[in-house]
């Protein structure tokens, strides 16, 4: 399974974004999101590549979703284990 994992953008430069998972901070690919991004929006990250921008009236929503996927730390959960296994991928963070 293949699930994009929500971050909010902390800087951009040219088509690269540093945005913060959790706490997480990873390098992304801006280059499939198809409007513009900003420091302070949120985009849903698949393998390193950012695939959509979040729209502001989705986020709290959105965010709720994955905190009760990290929470249930139960990784025979295939999503919980999918989210975890991506913030583990690029250097550590939650669970």
């Amino acid at each position: 399974m293949c699930l994009g994992v929500p971050g909010r953008v902390i800087a951009v430069e040219g088509d690269v974004a540093t945005v913060d998972f959790w706490g997480v901070r990873k390098t992304v690919r801006l280059d499939v999101v198809d409007e513009p991004v900003a420091p302070g929006d949120y985009v849903l990250n698949h393998v390193g590549f950012a695939i959509r921008r979040i729209p502001a009236s989705d986020i709290q929503a959105t965010l709720a979703l994955y905190e009760e996927l990290l929470a249930a730390e139960d990784e025979r959960d295939p999503m919980a284990a999918d989210v975890a296994g991506e913030l583990r991928g690029g250097g550590g963070g939650r669970p």
